[in-house]
């Protein structure tokens, strides 16, 4: 009996509670990186990587497939672009990489781990301060 008692009491409280007007829509600022991507010096890679055919490929079907905004093709190439700022641990192993928003988190979190690959066992010692942020920069590119 207790339970429909609480029931009936709930639904009176509701009944009578009057229904304030929905709140305007205040425009959420956009957001900006902490990271000043130009000061970040480059990953030093001992061989630069190249992101292979498959690689864009898979870039090319990620933008299709999500509706990712596409570069605008120059002189029937397009080029995609994604930095990726990255943390070097004091083993000179790749620790955190967060890279930079081009509105497709699929391709920013595919280039991520690219990086993370890239990285092993192919950076210049002599050049990595342990504990340092770097920035390593994808480029993919194909034809229209």
């Amino acid at each position: 009996m207790m339970p429909l008692a609480l029931l009936g009491l709930t639904a009176q409280l509701v009944q009578a509670l009057p229904l304030a007007p929905p709140a305007p829509a205040v425009p959420v600022p956009a957001a900006r990186s902490p990271i000043d991507w130009q000061a970040l010096p480059p990953l030093p890679y001992r061989r630069t990587p190249r992101p292979t055919a498959q690689m864009t490929a898979f870039v090319l079907s990620e933008l299709r497939r999500t509706g990712c905004p596409r570069p605008v093709p120059v002189a029937g190439r397009a080029q995609l672009q994604v930095d990726v700022a990255v943390l070097i641990g004091e083993d000179h192993v790749v620790r955190a990489t967060i890279p930079r928003a081009i509105d497709c988190p699929t391709v920013e979190q595919y280039a991520a781990g690219l990086v993370v690959s890239y990285a092993r066992g192919n950076l210049a010692p002599r050049f990595v301060n342990a504990g340092n942020w770097y920035r390593a920069v994808l480029l993919f590119d194909w034809a229209e």
